[in-house]
């Protein structure tokens, strides 16, 4: 979405549209465009459906409060994701309606926010966090709330880069089944931020799946950061390991010194069809720098392959910090927790004794 938005080169008044007297400035706040330029937006939508597309994303990575705080739109959330939900919806009924044989669907897109709550960005005070547990799962809720509302079909937490705040996402959406009793489908795409095969906060993709397992998934991916091609051992490890769909969207290539993508259409599909011929992919597709162009040729390089089978691994219990903890019948003794040591204090050797 955000390079198709760069080639229309918008300028401020473009972006800002009714909210002439808003304080701050509003290019670049691509979410916005849902309500000021709503038939660009449609456009978009209607391109990718058009290629082949049979899920597409609602314009809301970056609707929720803490990224809107940039801008100062925090109390326009709700109307940012219920119109970003309703675009997308109205296009999906219309190729719904033009081909009632096919179902075409609206994932509502949940992004990480700008904010980590596993790090510090004060490298002068480790223990500081920019947000909270409790901020993340308010402002997801709300998130949530105006995507449902406006149609979307399913929820997906996408280029995840800290695991704790994917849990607050997904905190978040089980909160709202069930206060509603209503529950949707919910999708979850971690970035792996280069070659050292982790998150941005540390974690081996095992251990990032060990973290988010226990939640009710239709899907677990792997989306942007990294090109097809770099992701590769990931997407294969990930495949073996997780007992639900597996989902894979990739940016063009990796980004060139102007922050463009070079990738063309026929090298992104020509990976992707690879994996889907080694059986590793149910629900594939694109990210950053992938135009309709891209999404026609993965649509037409997969066409009647089979999807992958879904693994059930051993039910074994599978722990996770940075690194994955699997207690097979073959593990050593284990020892949790820390030694309790008598020779560093004469009063805790005394109480011990006691």
């Amino acid at each position: 979405m955000g390079t198709m938005i760069q080639t229309f080169k918008l300028d401020e008044p473009a972006y800002r549209g009714k909210f002439k007297d808003h304080p701050t400035d509003l290019k670049g706040n691509n979410d916005l465009l849902n309500i000021t330029q709503p038939e660009l937006i449609k456009n978009i939508h209607h391109q990718y459906f058009d290629a082949g597309a049979d899920i597409i994303e609602t314009n809301t990575f970056n609707s929720n409060a803490i990224s809107m705080s940039d801008y100062k739109m925090e109390s326009m959330v709700y109307e940012l994701n219920l119109a970003g939900a309703r675009l997308a919806r109205q296009v999906a009924d219309d190729f719904m309606k033009a081909d009632p044989g096919r179902p075409r669907f609206v994932a509502g897109s949940v992004g990480p926010t700008n904010r980590t709550a596993s790090m510090s960005p004060d490298v002068n005070n480790p223990a500081f966090r920019a947000t909270t547990f409790d901020a993340l799962v308010a402002a997801y809720y709300e998130q949530t709330r105006g995507l449902i509302d406006g149609g979307a079909d399913m929820l997906l937490a996408e280029t995840i880069f800290d695991t704790l705040n994917a849990k607050a996402a997904l905190f978040a959406f089980e909160k709202y089944f069930s206060e509603t009793g209503r529950r949707f489908p919910v999708m979850v795409s971690v970035t792996i931020t280069d070659n050292s095969g982790r998150t941005l906060s540390g974690q081996t993709i095992e251990a990032f799946w060990n973290s988010i397992s226990h939640a009710n998934l239709l899907s677990v991916g792997i989306n942007c950061a990294l090109g097809g091609k770099q992701m590769r051992p990931y997407v294969e490890e990930l495949s073996a390991i997780a007992p639900v769909y597996l989902s894979c969207h990739p940016n063009a290539g990796l980004p060139n010194a102007f922050g463009g993508y070079d990738e063309t259409a026929a090298e992104t599909s020509e990976t992707l069809s690879e994996f889907a011929r080694n059986g590793w992919l149910n629900i594939v597709g694109g990210c950053c720098g992938t135009t309709p162009e891209h999404i026609k040729a993965i649509a037409d390089g997969v066409r009647g392959l089979k999807p992958r089978q879904i693994p059930r691994p051993e039910p074994y219990l599978r722990l996770s910090g940075l690194e994955p903890l699997t207690f097979r019948p073959d593990l050593n003794f284990v020892n949790i927790g820390e030694r309790t040591n008598v020779t560093g204090s004469p009063r805790f050797s005394t109480l011990i004794l006691g």
